[in-house]
């Protein structure tokens, strides 16, 4: 009996880096080929745990609504999705996010933005922005009338809480985004989750330099032949493509920041690079090492038990997180409320 349930878990790990594999835009891939498997792979014609999906268009771009059962009207996560920068779709990704709302209780927002070649950098970058200007507004307008009905004073920039997730090149992405933000838009986005984040194609990285290094899943070759088709070479080195050669004084203000990867993972020595540049910018981030586990576990699972408890906790905080600022703000209007002073 122990011996046929170590070979099932055996099994059930080589399916789950089969299926993974299909997020990367190996060195041998054409590009239609790639983007019809992962297509394949990943979609699905029913959602988990009865999330509701609608199609709605952020400021030009078209996007998933994804609606959980339960949700807060007061958080909302706008999701960028990874495939090697030249795949992917909000079509391919409705599952995996669609557990995330989930085990969140957000509404999560997938936007379909412009892939390379035919749209190379920064096409993307430019279709999240429009996105989260207009998510902005909306959640903005809604907290409005929602102050007005309930007879509270405004206060619409710190009620509208935006979270930011990632994973793969979609993290190159979402921090440029973040990057490029002003002040005000900044300070709504609370949470940054990256997922796996590819955070560094430059050459003189040792995953970029050294070409043939890899783990179950990525390799420096899928990476190099990833970004070539994303910008040109001498644009490599700008932060907006590469976040870990922005420098400390970029990430001042950053909200925390949440990253999880399996602990063999070619890019984990990335992400801990990452992590000790945004500490040095007071930046709180949070790592979350899966023992054992490979590129975007989370995206198989039906084969991980990994998989289900990886996006548990992340929700988990999530909700924990926002208890404690919603406590702290009900708190506050009962003191405004009686003119109670705080005592100093």
């Amino acid at each position: 009996m122990c011996y046929s349930v170590s070979m099932k878990m055996k099994l059930d790990r080589k399916a789950a880096i089969k299926k993974v594999k299909a997020l990367v835009f190996s060195p041998k891939s054409e590009l239609a080929p790639f983007r019809a498997k992962l297509e394949k792979t990943f979609s699905s014609v029913f959602l988990p745990n009865h999330v509701e999906c609608v199609d709605h268009n952020y400021g030009g771009v078209h996007c998933d609504v994804l609606h959980p059962v339960v949700y807060s009207s007061h958080r909302i996560i706008i999701y960028v999705h990874g495939g090697s920068f030249v795949g992917g779709s909000r079509n391919s990704w409705r599952n995996f996010c669609s557990s995330l709302a989930h085990e969140t209780s957000c509404r999560v927002v997938v936007p379909e933005f412009r892939l390379p070649p035919s749209y190379p950098f920064p096409a993307g970058i430019e279709d999240l922005q429009a996105v989260f200007r207009m998510v902005y507004s909306e959640e903005a307008v809604a907290m409005q009338l929602e102050h007005s009905s309930s007879g509270l004073p405004s206060a619409v920039r710190e009620d509208v809480q935006i979270i930011l997730a990632a994973d793969g090149s979609g993290a190159s992405l979402a921090i440029a985004l973040l990057l490029k933000l002003r002040d005000k838009y900044r300070q709504c986005v609370k949470h940054l989750i990256l997922f796996s984040p590819w955070l560094d194609v430059t050459s003189d990285n040792p995953l970029i330099s050294g070409r043939h290094v890899s783990d179950e899943v990525i390799s420096g070759d899928a990476l190099h032949r990833a970004v070539d088709m994303y910008t040109y070479s001498s644009n490599i080195d700008n932060p907006h493509v590469s976040p870990l050669k922005a420098d400390v004084e970029s990430f001042k203000g950053f909200p925390h920041v949440y990253i999880q990867m399996g602990q063999k993972e070619i890019l984990l020595r990335d992400a801990e690079r990452f992590r000790d540049i945004l500490q040095k910018a007071g930046v709180e981030v949070t790592m979350d090492i899966w023992p054992d586990m490979m590129f975007m576990f989370q995206m198989a699972d039906e084969y991980l038990a990994e998989s289900h408890l990886a996006l548990e906790k992340i929700g988990k905080t999530i909700c924990e997180r926002a208890e404690d600022r919603d406590t702290q703000e009900e708190r506050e209007d009962i003191m405004r409320k009686n003119n109670i002073v705080r005592d100093e």
